[in-house]
Parts: C-alpha cells; sequence; structure tokens
C-alpha cells in the first residue's frame, strides 16, 4: 500500500501542546538502521532497477539455481531480495521481525504471497481457491496474533487479493456485464450479499451454469472470510487490480461491505481500493462514497498510486482504447491533493516492505499510524511472487532514485563519521 506525500508535512502527533511541527522526509530516520540494513536496501534497490534483471528475473532464478546449486542460490536470495522485502518464513521468524518493526513505530499489513491464477485452475475446480481461502484464514489467525493490544487508534489489517478465490475469467465475465448500458439489477450487491449470506444458488443471466456455480462458490469464500475476520477483529483490504476486472472486484467488495461495513459491527472490515493513477479515480471514490452515505455504511478506502502502469497503456494500445491512466507523476499526485485529505485527519499510512523506509520511519516516529504490507512464507511461494510485483512496479523501482540518494548519503556519514 503505497501513499504518494509531500516532502515537508504538519503533525500534530506526539506533540502534548498541540503546536504543529514540521515532518521532512530527507533521510535523517536512517540513523534507526544497522549499516548492513543500509548497504542491503541500497544494494537490492539499485540491482531492482535494472530493467533486464526484473524482465528475466524468474530465468535468472532458475538458472541460479542450476549453476551454484539450491542451497547457494538460496542463501543469496535470503541475503538480498529476500531478506529485503519478506518478513520470514515461520511464524516465529514474522513475529520476530514485527516486533523489530513496532519498535521503530510500524505496524504489520500481512500479505498471502498468492501467484495469479494457474492455467490449471479451471480444471482442477475449486480446489486452488479453497486451498487458498485455508491460506488466507490462517493470515487472519497470524494478523491477529502480531497485534494483540492494537491500541484506541490502532487497527489489525491485512491485504485481500480477491482474485485467489474467485476465477480471473469470471471477473472478466462480469465487468463485461456492468459496463453495457443499462445493465441489470440482479447483479446488484444487496441481491448477491442475500445469496452470500443464505447459502441458496444464485442464477445471474449473463452466465452458464458452471460460471453461476462458481460464483456462488466464491461468494460462499468470501463470506467465511470476512466473517471470520470479523470475529477476530482483522481488517480486510481489499487489493485492486487490472481496470478489465476491477468493476468486477468492485461489485464483490459492495456485496461484502452490505454484510460487513455497518456502523453497528464496528465497520468498516472490508475496504476497497482506488487507485490514482487512473483518469476516473475521483468520480469513482466520490460515487462510492455517496452510496455508503445513503445505505448507511461505513466507508473504508485504500488510496494507492497504482502497480499496473505499463500494463494498462500497453493493453489500451493493443484495443485502441483510451489510456485509462493519468498522463504523468505529477497528475496522479495532484488528484490525490483534490480529494481533500487533511494531514491530522483519520488517516493510516503505507508502504510496500524494504521500500520508501525514510517516509515510513519519519511518519511512524512522529507518531502517524504507518502499516509496511508484509509477505511472508518460503522462498518458492515468495520469490516468483515479488518477481511479478516488481514487474508490476517496475516504474517506481527505477524512480527510486531519492531513496538510494539518502541511503547513499547515510552510509558515507556513518563510514566517514
Amino acid at each position: 500500500m503505497m501513499l504518494s506525500t509531500c516532502r515537508v508535512l504538519c503533525s500534530r502527533a506526539g506533540s502534548p501542546s498541540g503546536d504543529w511541527k514540521p515532518l521532512s522526509f530527507d533521510g535523517s530516520a536512517f540513523h534507526l538502521k544497522t549499516k548492513a540494513e543500509l548497504a542491503r536496501a541500497l544494494l537490492v534497490l539499485r540491482l531492482c532497477a535494472w530493467p533486464p534483471l526484473v524482465t528475466h528475473g524468474l530465468a535468472l532464478q532458475a538458472w541460479s539455481q542450476r549453476l551454484l546449486g539450491s542451497r547457494v542460490s538460496g542463501a543469496l536470495l535470503r541475503a538480498s531480495m529476500y531478506g529485503q522485502f519478506v518478513a520470514g518464513e515461520t511464524i516465529e521468524e514474522v513475529k520476530g521481525y514485527v516486533r523489530q518493526m513496532q519498535g521503530l513505530g510500524l505496524r504489520p499489513l500481512l500479505a498471502v504471497p498468492i501467484e495469479e491464477e494457474p492455467d490449471s485452475a479451471a480444471k482442477t475446480g475449486e480446489s486452488w481457491y479453497e486451498d487458498n481461502l485455508s491460506a488466507m484464514l490462517r493470515c487472519v489467525d497470524l494478523s491477529r496474533g502480531l497485534m494483540e493490544n492494537p491500541g484506541p487508534a490502532g487497527n489489525r489489517l491485512m491485504q485481500l487479493r480477491i482474485t485467489a478465490l474467485t476465477s480471473i475469467r469470471l471477473c472478466k465475465e462480469l465487468t463485461s456485464w456492468i459496463r453495457r448500458p443499462g445493465s441489470s439489477s440482479e447483479l446488484s450487491p444487496e441481491r448477491l450479499a442475500e445469496a452470500m449470506d443464505s447459502g441458496q444458488s444464485i442464477q445471474v443471466s449473463c452466465l452458464n451454469a458452471e460460471q453461476n456455480q462458481h460464483l456462488q462458490a466464491s461468494l460462499n469464500r468470501l463470506h467465511r472470510l470476512a466473517q471470520y475476520a470479523r470475529s477476530q477483529h482483522v481488517r480486510l483490504l481489499v487489493d485492486a487490480e487490472y481496470t478489465f476486472i476491477n468493476p468486477a472486484l468492485s461489485l464483490l467488495v459492495a456485496t461484502l461491505a452490505v454484510r460487513w461495513n455497518s456502523p453497528r459491527e464496528g465497520g468498516p472490515w472490508v475496504w476497497n481500493t482506488y487507485q490514482a493513477y487512473l483518469q476516473d479515480t475521483h468520480e469513482w471514490l466520490r460515487h462510492d462514497a455517496e452510496a455508503a452515505h445513503k445505505a448507511g455504511l461505513a466507508f473504508g478506502v485504500k488510496l494507492v498510486r497504482g502497480a499496473y502502469l505499463e500494463k494498462e497503456r500497453i493493453v489500451a494500445r493493443l484495443q485502441g482504447t483510451k489510456d485509462p491512466t493519468q498522463p504523468n507523476y505529477e497528475a496522479t499526485n495532484q488528484s490525490m491533493w483534490e480529494l481533500g485529505i487533511p494531514p491530522d485527519g483519520p488517516v493510516c499510512f503505507g508502504q510496500l516492505l524494504g521500500m520508501c523506509d525514510h517516509v515510513s520511519l519519519a511518519l511512524g516516529q512522529a507518531g502517524y499510524a504507518v502499516y509496511k504490507s508484509i509477505p511472508y512464507g518460503s522462498l518458492k511461494e515468495v520469490i516468483p511472487y515479488l518477481i511479478r510485483r516488481a514487474q508490476e512496479n517496475s516504474s517506481v523501482l527505477q524512480g527510486s532514485r531519492r531513496e538510494q540518494m539518502l541511503l547513499r548519503q547515510e552510509l558515507w556519514r556513518r563510514l566517514l563519521g
């Protein structure tokens, strides 16, 4: 979860007198890191900014295993990419890592490292999605255990990737139907929520019998996850994905919101993600906020810059459609400021683990609620996930020059006294 921030922010955090004080992202917070951590961060960020390494990462990983053997190759990865971006493999390792983070004023936002839907998923029925549900239920338990006492302003948060619980093919079908003029009310969140609650079979005319059955199974999985997360006081932050399936994802989030985002339930327990690099984000955010208000629902928002910039532009060119993204980084930032978010309001910040630490640490030390998106698991589970995310965030990684400069400055300061 990444929120763009200006270099100087005003905060009342940690100030009993209520005076405003400037908050600077000049790298001074790097004094909290060891020299080894600084060196690793600089090395990994520079490597990740090299396009050939990111583009051919999976092939290079397989080549290194054949050449060096699994043990040596694994050790190199643990000392570099894995150590920079992953909290650990076992529950004990993750808990130890999170304790260190909490000492720096940072909070965990766990992410199950589930890769994109495999080609064989349609042939294996629902088993792949059910296995993913089991992994997410375990993640809820871990999220609860990491923050037993989150405090009055704290929240236990966890990321949810809906396409781990329902097929991309179904999402494409639903999106194409939603985008038709005058689309039917049979796809209303209220109708889907009723079917989800009752467990009764649902029939949508735009879907065939197999797709309707899969939709019902998907609603059941989402319901079980949200129900268990609510019982464990863990809030679900749903990832946005590509524009060709996002309308379907938003429909499913709205369905969960009908059931779980009532203020009487302590909601919102399910938050949707809005990608600021899309031109229509401000309009959709305003529309959804008004709809939630009219329905008497609490409204949770995760606002991100967005991770699929290059892919969205390529798809638009191939299909001959309008580019849905903002023209540049500055336009993306401007669209965020137009939302009028106050610096001292009910806003928490978040970045990916291992990135933008000069911002995370400064905010955390000033008393803001700052979360780091944390994948965890074995090398086999996590490295393909990391490479895919690096490919999606290639423009962000290549734009991390300022962070690299600040890391170099702090290293030189330590080395030269």
